[in-house]
């Protein structure tokens, strides 16, 4: 499933590309063809994204409300634009761009007051510009859930995922079994603003990166990482491979529904 830092940048490539110039919208795939007739050749006025839903607004009140799930994609072009395929949910065309959504979990038109309501249920975004980091430790301190699976669940911090999640408590040193609770504000503190820098880098070089400058390929005299998510990490996706710092073996587990990966020696409980 894509991280916040990815819906960000769709946003952005939308309002780029889309938000002021009249869009002819279609629906190959049939799913949002009724949605789609009532928008068709209205201008779009606004992409937003919250945690990994992304919001086309379209004015009067009409978003249509996107999140890509495990296996939505995008494409996004420039015209003339390939014949669509029966598997586009949604096409938005006009005479400079298109682009192409399949199979996500949700696409649908809504209105303000649902829009506001998905925005409700969702913990603040280290990509939004006044979400407030001490709502998050607000529900984090008071919870025996491992932080780990804490900074997976939506409703306590929006976007973070699996590759995020592991890199940012590798980066600060905590256990990921630790207990919200036993986490300071101080330590939260650090790990929002570690977020914000390297989800802002991710949407800015559209990959994740979370390696300092001393511990990338070139410094360290080590291969680059070879996978397809791309990017440099610490532990995600490295286990049973040496630690960078002390050489030790990464470690993995299941939690939260995802795999974990950590460092025993570097992330000791304390």
């Amino acid at each position: 499933m894509p991280e916040g830092h990815t819906i960000h940048r769709l946003a952005a490539d939308h309002r780029e590309r889309f938000v002021g110039r009249p869009a002819a919208v279609r629906s190959p795939q049939g799913k949002f063809s009724d949605s789609a007739a009532l928008l068709d050749g209205r201008v779009p006025e606004a992409a937003e994204a919250h945690g990994k839903h992304l919001f086309l607004g379209f004015g009067e009140g009409d978003w249509v409300h996107v999140h890509l799930g495990l296996f939505g994609k995008y494409t996004l072009g420039e015209t003339p634009a390939p014949p669509p395929t029966d598997t586009v949910r949604l096409r938005l065309l006009n005479d400079t761009y298109f682009s192409d959504l399949r199979g996500p979990t949700a696409c649908a038109l809504i209105t303000d007051d649902e829009k506001q309501a998905i925005h409700d249920r969702l913990g603040p975004d280290p990509l939004r510009d006044g979400d407030d980091p001490a709502e998050a430790y607000r529900r984090i301190s008071r919870s025996r859930t491992s932080i780990a699976a804490l900074l997976m669940d939506q409703k306590v911090v929006s976007g973070v995922g699996n590759v995020y999640r592991a890199e940012v408590l590798f980066r600060h040193g905590i256990d990921p079994y630790t207990p919200g609770k036993d986490l300071t504000e101080e330590l939260w503190d650090a790990i929002w603003a570690d977020l914000v820098e390297l989800m802002r880098e991710g949407v800015r070089l559209n990959r994740i990166d979370t390696v300092r400058p001393e511990h990338t390929p070139e410094a360290m005299g080590r291969p680059p990482r070879v996978d397809d998510h791309g990017g440099e990490v610490y532990v995600y996706r490295r286990a049973n491979q040496p630690c960078h710092i002390c050489g030790g073996e990464i470690r993995t587990a299941g939690l939260a529904a995802r795999n974990l990966f950590w460092c025993p020696h570097c992330q000791r409980p304390n």
